[in-house]
């Protein structure tokens, strides 16, 4: 895959990928220490306190753009959020300190920790809401899905473009009521689903490599905030993506309009998403398809962390054991 083209590459490249790595690591590990105890919230404030501490030592003037927690009432990095040493290039961030919060507590496979990372006023300024989203991976023509065709439509144009039937392509999608639809539209096209309960940043991320996730497309709606980390991570590794913000009360709609969203019906793709170059970084909490999970051993800590860098295309796996057990405060 040809690299990003991107204007801001000098920007990030101040920025190494290790120091992004350990933002993620320290907030996976803090999360780590809460899996199986049943407790979302102290897990994700456990994340959300390890990687603010650890943002702040980063060289940049960092704004978060995209945050977690105002519709769950959870922690949050909240949006607007200075982060950083306040030395450097000023920085959009995007964070979903624990992605998967019902997964840790109840030590189920797939929770990470992720963040984003691009120039100023590159990233999707937008409230913590849900978003419409549909994805798929590279080699594709642009256009070959879209989010305002009907699932059948997308399955058999999806299926056309890949020489395949549609009986061979495999969706992912959120279990949730709301889905029941689309999933019944999938179907009837012919295609499988494939569901998971939580975790849609890694689902975005598994339509990049079908070949080895089986996942084709991505579809149903989520997080924004997740949205956005996805659309970080496919402009590094390639695909498509579109996405559409649920404002469906006024609250949200207001919410939106101080974000400078004029049009609330607009339809994103991944470069009104993600602009130009940017770092995405995710580590495992728990051990899942796309990260193996912190490990605790005696004297240190193992981590898996994936840093991908858009301008260049560049991935990184970084399996590392950390020995300076008390810079986790642990």
């Amino acid at each position: 895959m040809s690299p990003r083209p991107s204007k801001s590459s000098t920007v990030l490249d101040r920025i190494l990928s290790l120091e992004i790595a350990r933002v993620t690591e320290r907030a996976a590990v803090a999360a780590a220490r809460l899996r199986g105890r049943g407790d979302e919230k102290a897990a994700d404030q456990a994340a959300v306190d390890a990687m603010r501490r650890e943002m702040g030592k980063l060289p940049i003037i960092g704004t978060v753009v995209i945050g977690e927690g105002e519709r769950d009432e959870a922690p949050m990095l909240f949006i607007g959020e200075k982060v950083g040493s306040g030395h450097g290039p000023k920085v959009d961030i995007a964070v979903d300190p624990l992605e998967g919060t019902t997964l840790c507590a109840k030590n189920m496979p797939g929770a990470i920790a992720t963040m984003a990372m691009a120039e100023g006023d590159s990233l999707l300024n937008a409230p913590d809401v849900y978003m419409e989203k549909i994805a798929i991976g590279p080699g594709y023509a642009k256009g070959v899905v879209d989010l305002d065709a009907p699932a059948e439509e997308n399955i058999r144009a999806l299926a056309k473009a890949k020489g395949v039937k549609p009986s061979d392509i495999t969706a992912l999608i959120l279990e949730r009521p709301r889905h029941a639809d689309l999933v019944a539209a999938v179907r009837k096209a012919g295609a499988s689903v494939r569901f998971i309960t939580d975790g849609d940043v890694a689902g975005v991320i598994h339509t990049a490599d079908p070949e080895t996730t089986g996942i084709d497309i991505y579809l149903g709606v989520g997080g924004a905030p997740e949205g956005v980390l996805a659309a970080a991570a496919l402009a590094c590794i390639g695909g498509q993506m579109q996405g559409r913000l649920v404002l469906d009360t006024d609250e949200k709609r207001g919410r939106a309009a101080k974000m400078g969203i004029k049009d609330p019906r607009k339809k994103y793709d991944m470069d009104d998403m993600v602009r130009g170059d940017c770092v995405f970084a995710a580590t495992g909490v728990t051990t899942g398809s796309l990260l193996t999970g912190v490990r605790f051993r005696k004297g240190l800590v193992e981590t898996e962390t994936v840093v991908m860098r858009a301008a260049t295309g560049t991935v990184r796996w970084i399996r590392a054991e950390h020995r300076q057990l008390e810079k986790f405060h642990l």
